[in-house]
């Protein structure tokens, strides 16, 4: 894209994420085609800007990159299908969640019908979409990326190829993502156990903050050792994350508090034990998660 070009998108799939997306184009200047099973989600993007296709094929035909953005891959699909002859020659984006398996299949569909492959993740909130320090990673067809990056980037500053395999972005959505719904059980337990004492959730959230900063300040620690298969030097070994699964119970009777989640945790920590990880660093449990039929 240079000095007055603007590149024509397509974006498929309005909901929160998909309209970031489509207004980010528009505030980028590209010319913007909308679609969405539900029209009326198009005419807030239409006030600003945008063209709403009346049928798929339609938003499909105008533009040379596609954008889908639906919650799984059977959706994008599903809704591509009435259009899929004229994906050829076009590139296709998709933009949702779903596994690797899931990512490859579609890779798949979409190379069947001509279309040219990139299978993108987006690692932050509809309201991130467009800011510089937002991540976006994308795996598949390098000529796409290549040809269409400073009309991405609009979408978040921090854009990253990972490589030629079309499922990448999938392996690395659900590799990192992994670490969200632990986090977020754990604050809402914390959360719980103070309203139990008469104290506000908000109060724990700048000493919350900081624990998260601590975690990230370890990971590139944790990687190393993972990637050397060496945890004989722990900074926090197994055995000392068991002995505090007693506290775990303890706080439940004390708050009230319901702390079943934790059982598959204490587990864990339990096998990771019993394979002679106990004086190991934390990080071993990636040995019980690599091998979990052995390790029992």
């Amino acid at each position: 894209m240079t000095g007055q070009h603007r590149t024509p998108v397509t974006v498929v799939g309005l909901g929160s994420m998909g309209s970031a997306l489509a207004e980010a184009f528009i505030a980028a200047g590209h010319p913007t085609t909308v679609w969405n099973r539900t029209p009326g989600k198009a005419a807030p993007l239409v006030s600003k800007g945008a063209v709403h296709a009346h049928t798929v094929a339609e938003a499909v035909a105008v533009s040379p990159l596609v954008v889908a953005c639906l919650t799984t891959f059977e959706n994008t699909v599903e809704a591509l299908e009435p259009a899929a002859a004229g994906l050829k020659g076009r590139a296709l984006v998709t933009l949702n969640s779903g596994s690797p398996a899931g990512a490859r299949q579609m890779a798949e569909w979409a190379l069947g019908h001509g279309a040219r492959y990139l299978g993108g993740a987006i690692k932050n909130v509809p309201s991130a979409v467009g800011a510089e320090d937002t991540l976006l990673y994308y795996g598949g067809d390098i000529g796409v990326f290549e040809e269409f990056a400073p009309t991405l980037r609009v979408l978040g500053g921090d854009t990253v190829y990972l490589g030629a395999d079309p499922d990448l972005a999938a392996l690395y959505e659900m590799a990192v993502g992994g670490t969200l719904l632990p986090a977020l059980v754990g604050f809402f337990q914390g959360a719980a156990a103070l309203q139990a004492r008469g104290l506000t959730a908000a109060s724990m959230v700048r000493f919350s903050v900081k624990w998260f900063e601590m975690i990230n300040s370890v990971l590139p620690v944790f990687a190393e050792e993972i990637d050397r298969g060496d945890y004989t030097r722990p900074a926090s070994s197994v055995n000392l994350f068991l002995a505090g699964t007693a506290h775990d119970e303890e706080l439940g009777r004390e708050a009230n508090l319901d702390m079943a989640w934790h059982r598959p945790f204490h587990d864990l920590l339990k096998r990771a034990v019993e394979a002679g990880h106990g004086d190991h660093s934390i990080s071993a449990l990636t040995e019980i998660l690599r091998s979990p039929g052995r390790a029992a």
